[in-house]
């Protein structure tokens, strides 16, 4: 009888213990993880937002509603950036955060629908996606708006940017969006560094813009407004403190840039000295400064940038196009002179400035990424920001080749050089 009972207490200890655990696998590099498998491309980090466009019909008043329009529009620096690469022919890596809500799930659609890779996407349980709320006047200019982003500080960490390191490395260059924590910009300026891949830094705010301090390096190119620039120089200069002061819009153009010359200029030649390769400073309706020293090379190794049938037309209209007003090679070797350029804005029948200074960077890093030098690059940023602004969308649905190449062309003719010591 002691036997069957064994038995029979060695069947119910079995079917109520765990089975022991397999033996843990082999664990092997996988093949197609290796930098050679991976496709150079551009890699953009920052903000996957929700913009919700609020453009009353009538003046508002203060403690009630009035008639207009409200809509979503799938927004965020980073990710407007990396939109506008795509529709420019250039396929860029997106690494952000979302949440599992609809604002996450309305992102989430719109980036799958445009065949957009979400490997580098990270979607999180019980997490507010990030979401801006904008109020616009008639004329398409902000007068209000209330941020909600800090799934991306919070989130969008080290260790989810540390899983895309082949990309990174292998990346003709990186652009951060200044919502990132201090720690991830830390990691991914780093990793980028460390395999010679130039990054740009995107300010975002003027708030956000001094998050170039721990980093600055590391960045080889950044891209502020007035306010941010000087921003970002108070922030790296204990001792020196550069201010900034608005004028009214001057129907003499070429005396609000030679005073914006003047006030922004020691902030410009100070961040050269920090380190800083290339900046290009925007200037709203005066157009754009480009500050660098003259052998400035932005993208170092020309075999990760590829030619696009967009890029391919765009060099093909712009060749031999450049004002006599800048006879200066940037690409030259003989010189270290800080060189600053003035290139104009285009005159634009405006509908909204959302989504303008994103177009405008994704313009100038689609066309480095085809092989443009830098002054031709922002030219053709500065033409898709005209695009940008005469549309509804924070990016234009359609970019022509043409029109964008004639409109830079335009700017390329009036481009001057404004310093060169």
């Amino acid at each position: 009888m002691a036997e069957p009972a064994g038995r029979r207490m060695e069947a119910v200890r079995r079917h109520l213990l765990p089975a022991p655990s397999p033996p843990p696998p082999v664990l092997r590099p996988n093949p197609l993880s290796s930098p050679a498998a991976v496709e150079p491309s551009p890699v953009i980090i920052g903000g996957m937002v929700l913009d919700i466009h609020a453009k009353p019909s009538v003046p508002p008043h203060p403690g009630t509603t009035v008639p207009g329009m409200v809509k979503y529009v799938s927004g965020g620096v980073a990710r407007n950036i990396a939109e506008c690469m795509t529709k420019l022919g250039t396929r860029p890596f997106m690494i952000s955060v979302i949440g599992n809500d609809m604002a996450g799930d309305f992102l989430l659609k719109f980036w799958k629908s445009a065949g957009l890779c979400t490997e580098g996407i990270l979607q999180v349980h019980d997490v507010a996606t990030p979401v801006v709320s904008n109020v616009f006047d008639g004329s398409g200019e902000l007068i209000a708006g209330v941020a909600s982003v800090g799934a991306v500080e919070n989130f969008l960490i080290p260790n989810w940017i540390y899983g895309f390191r082949v990309h990174i490395s292998n990346a003709p260059l990186l652009m951060l969006d200044a919502n990132l924590s201090t720690e991830s910009l830390k990691a991914a300026c780093k990793m980028a560094y460390e395999s010679g891949v130039p990054v740009l830094f995107e300010p975002v705010s003027m708030v956000k813009s001094l998050r170039i301090a721990p980093i600055a390096e590391y960045v080889t190119c950044t891209s502020p407004n007035e306010i941010e620039l000087v921003a970002m120089a108070n922030a790296l200069s204990p001792s020196v403190k550069y201010e900034f002061h608005k004028i009214e819009e001057r129907n003499d153009k070429a005396e609000s840039v030679e005073y914006m010359f003047e006030m922004l200029s020691p902030p410009m030649f100070f961040l050269l000295e920090k380190g800083i390769k290339l900046l290009i400073v925007t200037l709203g309706s005066n157009g754009v400064f480009i500050c660098c020293k003259e052998h400035t090379n932005f993208i170092i190794d020309q075999r990760k940038c590829k030619q696009t049938p967009f890029s391919a037309q765009l060099l093909e209209k712009l060749d031999g196009c450049l004002s006599s007003n800048s006879p200066v090679d940037l690409c030259g070797e003989n010189s270290s002179r800080t060189c600053v350029f003035h290139l104009p804005a285009i005159s634009a029948s405006v509908i909204s400035l959302t989504g303008a200074g994103d177009c405008l960077v994704a313009g100038v890093l689609s066309a480095l990424c085809g092989g443009m030098d830098i002054i031709r690059s922002v030219a053709v940023g500065v033409a898709i920001a005209k695009a940008s602004v005469e549309s509804e969308a924070n990016i234009p649905d359609d970019i022509s080749a043409a029109s964008v190449a004639d409109d830079a062309k335009r700017v390329l003719l009036s481009t001057k050089l404004l310093w060169c010591k």
